[in-house]
């Protein structure tokens, strides 16, 4: 059995003509067992974005929804700390690129289980900047 089937989920997601809907299961379980029947596994992000997650409930229930950053993965300490440092609120596209990208390499740099440099979006209302950096690769 996979850890991702423990919980079970049934997400579903689709476009339409200028809209689109999506739909996830609403049952707690763990694996036969019903724990409770009103988990909430999509979450709205703004007014045209919603996540839905499946997978562990205890991963679907800490989601973070910050407003200024979240962290994750095996670097998550380290990024903490980096982040608490360097973010300031209202960055114009330019300095918050660097911000995070600065955040993310000194991160990175402390923990053997992620690095190789980064990928980087910025989304702006009218565009989405893409870059890709250049870290330690050893």
């Amino acid at each position: 059995m996979s850890i991702f089937e423990y919980n079970g989920s049934a997400l579903v997601a689709m476009v339409g003509k200028n809209c689109f809907a999506i739909a996830g299961d609403r049952r707690l379980g763990v694996q036969l067992q019903t724990i409770a029947t009103d988990l909430q596994r999509i979450f709205k992000i703004h007014e045209k974005f919603y996540i839905g997650l499946a997978g562990l409930a205890t991963d679907a229930q800490t989601l973070e929804l910050a407003k200024d950053f979240v962290v994750s993965g095996t670097a998550s300490e380290s990024l903490y700390g980096a982040c608490e440092s360097m973010y300031k609120p209202d960055m114009e596209p330019e300095e918050l690129f660097e911000t995070i990208s600065q955040a993310l390499l000194a991160s990175v740099d402390r923990d053997c289980l992620s690095g190789w440099g980064g990928h980087v979006f910025v989304v702006t209302p009218t565009e989405v900047i893409e870059r890709t950096l250049k870290g330690r690769m050893d």
